[in-house]
């Protein structure tokens, strides 16, 4: 049955980001660290199948790049369901969260680069992977499927190495190659305080 709502929340999220049109950013100066990103994120994906059996609690990368689940279950021994599961909780669902999340502190919080980096990259960040995996734990524990103590404490630790990597990865961009950020605005984020 979860397998079945991860299917629909999976297509539900991708015809979202398909109305998005997010290839329009895979420009020449873009489409070399996307791939780059896309050979190197499956490998992390990868290494829960490589660990000893409990919890499989890993990296996300969701905020830099979604859907990289097809490569680790062509490259993996785990079964679809599994790779699904992946894709949907530590690619789509953290990505979505992300976007709805930006929207927000766009909408809500003055337009200041500082706003930008620590809201989108780092606090935004480790929050939507932790809410991502909070609701994987709980839909699965609602199933049967999964009972282990400590997963929303490994959980909120892993959050934050996925914040500290896309808080670093954001203001580097911010202050070096701002065209790479879909979100950037220099006419926004740029502009004189009022007086």
């Amino acid at each position: 049955m979860l397998t079945w709502l991860e299917a629909a929340l999976a297509l539900l999220v991708l015809a979202v980001s398909l109305a998005l049109r997010p290839w329009r950013m895979l420009q020449a100066s873009l489409l070399t660290p996307w791939l780059a990103a896309t050979v190197c994120l499956p490998l992390v994906w990868l290494l829960p199948q490589r660990l000893p059996q409990g919890m499989a609690v890993q990296f996300s990368g969701a905020c830099l790049l979604a859907v990289v689940a097809i490569g680790v279950w062509a490259l993996g021994s785990w079964p679809l369901a599994a790779a699904l599961s992946q894709l949907v909780w530590l690619g789509l669902v953290p990505a979505t969260l992300a976007l709805l999340l930006g929207a927000a502190l766009r909408r809500w919080l003055p337009p200041n680069p500082f706003v930008y980096v620590l809201g989108r990259g780092f606090l935004g960040t480790a929050l939507c992977v932790f809410v991502s995996g909070a609701v994987q734990e709980l839909l699965y524990r609602l199933v049967g499927q999964v009972g282990l103590e400590q997963a929303l404490v490994a959980h909120w630790l892993m959050a934050w190495g996925d914040a500290f990597l896309t808080g670093m990865l954001a203001a580097i961009f911010v202050a070096f190659a701002p065209q790479w950020l879909a979100t950037w605005s220099d006419a926004r984020y740029l502009q004189p305080p009022p007086s």
